[in-house]
């Protein structure tokens, strides 16, 4: 895996091969941005299945809590 390096003072890059620290960070990030997301999906889910049951659509509910 790659990284680039960019030195705004000097305008220069630099690409090179990650360390096996840099590749575990990323791995990680990588893990809790998909956790994250899938969070918000789960949520909005269940958001939905409210207005399900209530048979309001979003617009409708907005305009009620607004």
């Amino acid at each position: 895996m790659k990284k680039t390096i960019h030195n705004l003072a000097t305008g220069e890059s630099e690409t090179r091969d990650m360390t096996a620290d840099e590749i575990a960070e990323h791995e990680i990030y990588a893990a809790e941005a998909k956790a994250i997301e899938q969070a918000q999906i789960a949520k909005q889910a269940a958001r939905q299945a409210v207005l399900d049951k209530l048979g309001l659509t979003a617009d409708e509910a907005a305009a009620l809590l607004g």
